[in-house]
């Protein structure tokens, strides 16, 4: 019966995970410095396997999205080695990093 009850709580939950709204404008920072998120200056960090990634860091926040071609291929421009970030990634916020 326990296990039932678990179910059924489990399948409303999920249903009601469905009613959030989900039109929040992503393009929007909406931490303490709220601005355009092209207001931010963006860096590239390299992955591990040499491909590109566009990075932001904002402070408390950051943002990262793989960088890719006009054919939606990954972007592995060798412009630096792995696991290194390189351009003006941190500026853009009067926040300053903690860490």
């Amino acid at each position: 019966m326990k296990a039932i009850k678990g179910v059924a709580l489990l399948a409303a939950a999920a249903a009601l995970a469905g009613c959030v709204d989900n039109k929040i404008d992503k393009t929007v920072d909406r931490g303490i410095d709220s601005k355009h998120l092209s207001q931010l200056k963006a860096g590239i960090w390299i992955d591990p396997q040499g491909c590109d990634h566009w990075i932001i860091d904002d402070g408390a926040e950051g943002y990262l999205s793989q960088r890719l071609d006009k054919y939606g291929k990954p972007v592995c421009s060798g412009a630096a080695p792995p696991n290194t970030a390189i351009g003006p990634y941190k500026k853009g916020s009067g926040i300053s990093d903690p860490i």
